[in-house]
């Protein structure tokens, strides 16, 4: 199913998006359906991150690098 939308973009941001579209091969909606996707897809991955930052355990995270062996690491691997 697909919903219409009425949008209201400045001039500016128009023929913008009007020439990215163009140079792209792709139509105006196309492109907008695309911002937006992009857009959810950060804001959820954010309240994701943030979620699992709650969950986490200092303790944890100390057990966990304690089991990391104290040595140098490969020449390779060195700054």
């Amino acid at each position: 199913m697909m919903s219409t939308i009425s949008l209201r973009l400045p001039d500016s941001l128009h023929n913008t998006v009007r020439e990215l579209t163009q140079a792209e091969h792709i139509s105006i909606n196309q492109f907008i359906t695309l911002a937006v996707a992009e857009k959810i897809s950060a804001l959820m991955t954010e309240n994701y991150l943030k979620k699992r930052a709650e969950r986490g355990s200092r303790a944890k995270f100390e057990a966990a690098m304690g089991q990391v062996p104290d040595i140098d690491p490969e020449p390779y691997d060195q700054l």
